[in-house]
């Protein structure tokens, strides 16, 4: 008799990465479902909690993970070990990164540094990667805000091109690569959003997205779990700005992807830790669709240009910076006045 669920690795031989494959995950709900799984009381979350972290019920990744079949000549398969996590960020139903209380958004940072420091000391597991989506433009199918955390026993092919470009631009300079760039967008400062004691936002120079933002720490560091306490609710700090600054940015709430690219578990301390958000707005009422060029080649193309879209996010700062203000939330940190 066959097994219902199957989760394996299937190896793509053209672009040289796994492709993660769940038979499972076809039949997950879609939409808000007539009760929330996330909110407090129910069957999977409880009572008495602030932030939460959960099983995922359809996990692209397990540890009794099952293989539908074996490898076959270019076809390579692995059973996809790994975690599949859910973090649950508040226990209210509605709410953003903006919104919920800056404890929580402080503990959300501590819970996912803990996951990456546990699940990397599995050696089966290469990379943890945490990451948020949000809206339903975006597919998200459950609106009570969370994120997710994949434990992988791979290293993401993004990941590893950045690894491997650190490697490069050290090897030639001696220097980081990372460090260079927030040097050159600090001198620059067109680009530059927001910065506080320890972390800085800004839309980079080489954007994909219309209003992506990355942001830096200014000290070099590989992960999450290296943050001190300190560095820690800086980053909850300008995490809350971006997201403040994207949800005022036309008057409604922004969908976007956040995605934590911090180093493999077994990395030699090259790797420069960073958080990159990608909106799918290119403005009010119109989407960004990745197109041919896109999705065929992995070469972007910008309409406009970067440094108009970063004054017209320096100005959602502003806002967000005011607002926050208003409420007795005090930000960390500035917002430059060009």
């Amino acid at each position: 008799m066959r097994r219902e669920t199957y989760n394996e690795l299937r190896w793509n031989p053209l672009i040289g990465s796994w492709i993660i494959v769940s038979s499972k995950r076809a039949v997950r709900p879609w939409r808000q479902v007539e009760k929330c799984p996330f909110c407090p009381g129910s069957e999977e979350t409880g009572v008495g909690w602030d932030v939460l972290v959960l099983d995922n019920r359809f996990p692209a990744l397990r540890v009794d993970a099952l293989a539908s079949r074996g490898s076959r000549g270019l076809y390579k398969v692995e059973r996809a070990y790994g975690y599949s996590k859910v973090v649950v960020e508040t226990p209210d139903h509605e709410g953003d990164l903006d919104t919920i209380p800056f404890v929580n958004l402080i503990k959300y940072l501590r819970v996912i540094a803990d996951l990456t420091e546990k699940h990397c000391g599995d050696p089966k597991i290469e990379y943890v990667l945490p990451f948020r989506n949000k809206g339903e433009v975006i597919g998200v199918s459950l609106t009570h805000p969370h994120s997710q955390v994949y434990v992988l026993p791979f290293i993401p092919p993004r990941v590893k091109r950045e690894l491997s470009m650190i490697k490069e631009h050290r090897e030639k300079t001696g220097s980081c690569l990372l460090c260079d760039i927030l040097k050159a967008e600090e001198s620059d400062g067109e680009r530059i959003l927001y910065s506080n004691s320890h972390f800085t936002a800004f839309l980079p120079f080489f954007a994909m997205w219309p209003y992506e933002v990355h942001i830096y720490p200014q000290r070099h560091v590989g992960s999450l779990p290296q943050l001190d306490p300190e560095e820690l609710q800086s980053l909850a700090d300008a995490i809350r700005m971006v997201v403040g600054a994207y949800n005022r940015l036309f008057g409604f709430s922004l969908p976007y992807i956040m995605v934590f690219h911090q180093s493999p578990c077994r990395d030699s301390g090259e790797f420069h830790f960073h958080v990159e958000f990608y909106p799918v707005h290119r403005s009010q009422d119109k989407l960004k669709y990745p197109a041919g060029i896109e999705w065929g080649g992995w070469i972007f193309t910008y309409d406009g240009l970067p440094e108009e879209r970063a004054g017209e996010l320096r100005k959602a700062f502003q806002r967000a910076l005011v607002d926050f203000e208003t409420k007795g939330l005090k930000p960390f940190g500035k917002v430059p006045e060009k």
